[in-house]
């Protein structure tokens, strides 16, 4: 999933690759310069999504489709990355476009953030045997879905994503034992922050287990204070991935947290489960399944003590094995009236604020990948 940065002189390597051949940069086709990379052992990927999406209310709870009735630039990413199987390496991962707005937003612990472009990933790494250290910023181990939109079967994220963290700041180290166990451990600045003031750091510990070609499992816990709540916070995750043909996937994904109460915040806990069945129907088309739900006991995530379940489903098209075309259908329903409608007061024409159990969504989903 990974892959890493290359270094200066290693990018002189292309360059002299070029200037020898006599080839202008103009003229180099994507599968000429891909080959160059590869030569130096450089790897270079990215990709693009683009999505229209409407909803009946304004998206509450969701992580990145968070307006009603647009047009949207998700992300655009492109990681460069030198990864040999033994010594030092490095990863570049930045994204742009209106989800890097939502991760910057995290990151600084600030409600809204303008900036459209993030470096969502940024680590030197070095290999040993079966250890393999990285140090700078990474993703979170936590959760079934991932920030890019390449690592996802729906376009929506899921609740339990909205619950967990993204990105990490510090150091990780991961050893395989042997083809079906590893163990991870880490220390960073907590959930998404590049930076804090105080000295409050959070453990992070994984454990990842592969006991047959079909069957992978996974259980990560985040533990340590968080440096603006002043509190500890904990999250224990567990995701388990079935393959049960080649074309039948199934998905589980729980989680449980808590924030200790502090000056700052009252704390609470919550819990949550989502289960997942990605089908493929053809060579081009697929389906997934998305259903779950999440209790909030004393309203640390959402700001209310409610009860949350979603429904999706999403339709997936690629026509090409670069481009998928996705269509999405989902439903949220809370027992409490928190999903905020945006409606206009008729007689006066100034916008009015009301309140429902419920809220829907229908969502197109442009993907390329390269």
């Amino acid at each position: 999933m990974h892959k890493l940065v290359p270094t200066l002189s290693r990018t002189g390597v292309v360059l002299a690759a070029l200037a020898t051949a006599g080839v202008h940069a103009a003229e180099v086709s994507p599968e000429r310069l891909a080959q160059l990379l590869a030569d130096t052992g450089i790897s270079a990927s990215g990709y693009l999504a683009a999505s229209y999406y409407d909803s009946t209310a304004e998206n509450t709870y969701h992580q990145f489709d968070t307006a009603h009735d647009a047009f949207q630039l998700d992300q655009a990413g492109l990681t460069l990355g030198y990864q040999p199987k033994q010594g030092f390496g490095a990863l570049l991962d930045v994204i742009a476009g209106e989800d890097a707005k939502i991760v910057n937003a995290a990151e600084s612990a600030a409600a809204t953030s303008n900036n459209a472009f993030d470096l969502l990933q940024g680590y030197v790494q070095y290999v040993h045997g079966g250890l393999d250290l990285q140090a700078g910023k990474f993703t979170t181990l936590a959760g079934a879905e991932v920030i890019a939109p390449t690592g996802n079967t729906n376009f929506s994220r899921s609740l339990l994503f909205y619950a967990e963290p993204m990105t990490h700041t510090g150091v990780r180290a991961t050893y395989t034992v042997n083809s079906a166990v590893s163990l991870i451990v880490g220390l960073n600045n907590g959930w998404n922050y590049t930076r804090v003031s105080s000295g409050s750091k959070t453990v992070e510990l994984g454990l990842a287990l592969n006991p047959s070609s079909r069957l992978a499992l996974t259980a990560q816990s985040y533990i340590g204070n968080d440096p603006v709540d002043l509190a500890r916070r904990t999250l224990i995750d567990t995701v388990a991935t079935y393959n049960a043909t080649a074309a039948l996937q199934f998905v589980l994904s729980y989680d449980w947290g808590q924030q200790d109460g502090s000056a700052v915040t009252p704390g609470g806990r919550w819990s949550g489960i989502a289960a997942y069945v990605n089908q493929r129907l053809s060579r081009r088309w697929r389906l997934s399944l998305r259903a779950e739900s999440l209790h909030d006991r004393n309203g640390f995530v959402t700001g209310t003590a409610q009860r949350l379940a979603e429904g999706t489903v999403t339709v997936g098209y690629d026509p090409t094995a670069q481009f998928e075309l996705r269509l999405e259908g989902r439903y949220d329903h809370s027992n409490r009236p928190t999903f905020q409608d945006l409606h206009v007061a008729a007689s006066t024409g100034r916008p009015l604020v009301r309140y429902s159990e419920h809220q829907s969504e229908l969502a197109v989903q442009g993907v390329y990948s390269f």
